[in-house]
């Protein structure tokens, strides 16, 4: 790889990204990925794991049915030699496409029935490792979540506009944390005692000006379909909830309602004047949602997407290196265009140029934000030590990690806002 010479001063556009977030005049929305269920407050907080370690679980209970067992060895033998990496993504996906073609004959040794038998004890399995909003209310553990503290800054921040949230997240941590601060929001349903979507109420929200919205675009347990009524009707989840399972039938089901009233309601907020979208565990690994979101920026010269990216590969606990350093489909997204902003851990790419990261002087008292908050100076890179030292004083590079691109982090740098706004009232 070419050396390169462009790099980012990350405190200068931390500075804009906050004054972004206090600022009035612009409409704020978030939309937030896998990373962030995986994101932990303390050692005490529930969290959902990261797709290799669910693909290990969800596989350990699949594994106690022979055929099942079987299946899968085979399975996993063809996605290597198609050179796909295993995990419940491709699984499922291998498994619907199988289902389709299959006839009355046997792929895997499995009949029909028994595909479509181990597609439902796969998504079974997901909706239980997911489900951990049971386990936080029996051990009354909700103030260990990073979440809750999310939504005290949503509380406690001063915005003309409400702060919108998209998700495709399927558990309850952004509900959870919404509630235990009385903040009241929108997701879409109306109704008491058999709440049921209502997608003419996303098209115009004039009748909730002032409410947090929390879309979630992938489903939520508890969401089932009324063949009847054909309304989704909110209630218990159990194991007729209507999700977006991580497979290659996502992209159909996608089209589907109520989800294409929620992705409509994420195209149609980025098509407003001064709006800004805010990503943040999120991968763009889902082509139908960055579609939508380079369409609507295509129509609109004010909109713009910051990705909090967090791209640090780990191996055995070690830290390896980053993906934003190799070529990837978000590194082709953000080169060729000028509205969407990737945040790295190490580099970043604004304004179609990619850099690292590199302080244009040291820090010192007088900076209105302690670069610690969101700055790692001298970092370790995974790859070689940038510290260095000369006749025993250590040589000041002004490179480092960014460390907003991890949720936690964002939200402790979120809350320090609050503290900030509080000091200068008074």
């Amino acid at each position: 790889m070419k050396e390169n010479n462009i790099t980012h001063d990350p405190s200068e556009y931390v500075r804009g990204l906050q004054q972004l977030l206090i600022s009035d005049k612009k409409k704020i929305a978030f939309l937030f990925g896998a990373g962030t269920s995986l994101a932990k407050k303390n050692s005490k907080s529930e969290f959902v794991p990261a797709i290799e370690k669910m693909t290990s679980i969800v596989e350990e209970e699949l594994n106690k049915i022979e055929k099942y067992k079987a299946a899968i060895i085979e399975i996993k033998s063809e996605l290597e030699g198609s050179h796909q990496v295993y995990t419940i993504e491709t699984l499922l996906s291998n498994l619907e496409q199988k289902k389709e073609i299959i006839g009355n004959g046997e792929l895997n040794k499995l009949k029909k029935t028994d595909i479509e038998n181990l597609i439902s004890a796969t998504k079974k399995e997901i909706r239980n490792i997911v489900s951990i909003h049971k386990n936080i209310l029996k051990d009354n553990n909700i103030e260990n979540l990073i979440h809750v503290d999310f939504t005290e800054w949503i509380e406690r921040a001063d915005r003309k506009y409400p702060i919108e949230i998209f998700t495709t997240n399927y558990d309850y941590l952004f509900e959870l944390g919404l509630e235990s601060n009385n903040t009241p929001y929108y997701d879409g349903f109306t109704g008491s005692y058999q709440p049921f979507f209502n997608p003419e109420s996303i098209d115009d929200l004039s009748f909730l000006p002032n409410q947090t919205k929390l879309w979630k675009i992938h489903g939520s347990l508890g969401w089932h379909l009324d063949l009847k009524s054909n309304n989704v009707w909110r209630k218990d989840s159990d194991s007729d909830d209507i999700l977006i399972y991580p497979s290659i039938t996502k992209y159909n089901n996608s089209k589907k309602q109520p989800y294409i009233a929620l992705m409509d309601r994420l195209t149609n907020f980025l098509k407003q004047p001064d709006t800004v979208l805010i990503t943040c565990g999120y991968s763009f690994g889902d082509e139908h949602i960055n579609e939508r979101i380079l369409t609507a920026l295509q129509s609109n010269t004010s909109a713009h997407v910051i990705a909090l990216y967090y791209d640090i590969k780990w191996k055995d606990g070690k830290k390896i290196g980053y993906n934003l350093s190799e070529e990837s489909p978000v590194v082709d997204l953000a080169t060729s265009n000028r509205k969407i902003s990737i945040y790295g851990c190490r580099n970043a790419i604004i304004g179609c140029q990619k850099g690292d990261w590199q302080l244009k002087r040291e820090p010192d008292k007088e900076d209105t934000i302690t670069v610690s908050s969101y700055f790692d100076e001298d970092a370790f890179d995974g790859e070689e030590e940038i510290k260095k030292e000369k006749k025993g004083e250590e040589i000041w590079t002004g490179k480092g990690e960014l460390l907003i691109p991890d949720f936690t982090r964002f939200v402790i740098f979120l809350k320090s806002m609050i503290f900030q706004n509080e000091v200068t009232a008074e």
